[in-house]
């Protein structure tokens, strides 16, 4: 699949780049993405959530009332679940919710999101830039040559750049990653996915 090289102006540049079919045009499987999401959002899950229960209640142990003849249930501590105040039944207790795939799932489920992005016309190639100094508002400039600023957008550079990263990141609509980075979650939740020239080899190397 050839595509055109864009240049920072937005306008088409006599080079073109050749994305392998067996990572931009393969058969998306659903459900290897569905997976990969999965997992990439239970990772970021930090699982400190706690409650306490009755054991962890301060309060007295004395038991509240007599056993029989009060016309109620029996009752012996006031850090029963049952109690205003009392201790949680079966609350939430501090846990991982990570779990392990397998390399080639996730990489299968990468070439599928790239895929539904190449299908859809939700893929730039672009050619790489730099700035001098970090300047948000250069960002935005390019982001307008490419019109693309009123969109959620993914850069993928070749390479880790400071400049280009300091310079996005105060854009709320914008996420900028190294393409040895890259994730399937990303991709999907961005409206356009932005290549950087540099960034094509090495996302073919990684998932071929």
């Amino acid at each position: 699949m050839e595509v055109k090289v864009l240049d920072t102006k937005g306008k088409a540049t006599s080079t073109k780049v050749n994305l392998s079919d067996s990572v931009f045009a393969i058969e998306p499987n659903d459900h290897a993405i569905y997976l990969d999401v999965k997992q990439h959002l239970a990772n970021k899950r930090q699982g400190t959530h706690k409650s306490k229960e009755r054991a962890e209640i301060k309060g007295s142990t004395r038991k509240i009332k007599k056993q029989k003849g009060t016309g109620t249930a029996r009752a012996g501590s006031i850090k029963s679940p049952v109690f205003r105040g009392g201790g949680r039944v079966f609350g939430p207790r501090p846990r991982n919710y990570s779990f392990k795939l397998n390399v080639k799932l996730k990489r299968l489920a990468r070439r599928s999101a790239l895929s539904y992005k190449a299908q859809n016309d939700g893929l730039l190639v672009l050619e790489d830039f730099n700035f001098e100094t970090p300047k948000t508002q250069e960002f935005k400039s390019l982001l307008g040559n490419l019109k693309l600023e009123n969109d959620k957008v993914l850069l993928v550079l070749g390479s880790k750049n400071d400049n280009v990263y300091l310079s996005a990141r105060n854009i709320g609509t914008m996420k900028v990653v190294t393409a040895d980075l890259l994730n399937t979650y990303d991709v999907l939740n961005a409206k356009k996915v932005v290549l950087a020239k540099s960034s094509v080899e090495v996302i073919e190397k990684i998932l071929n």
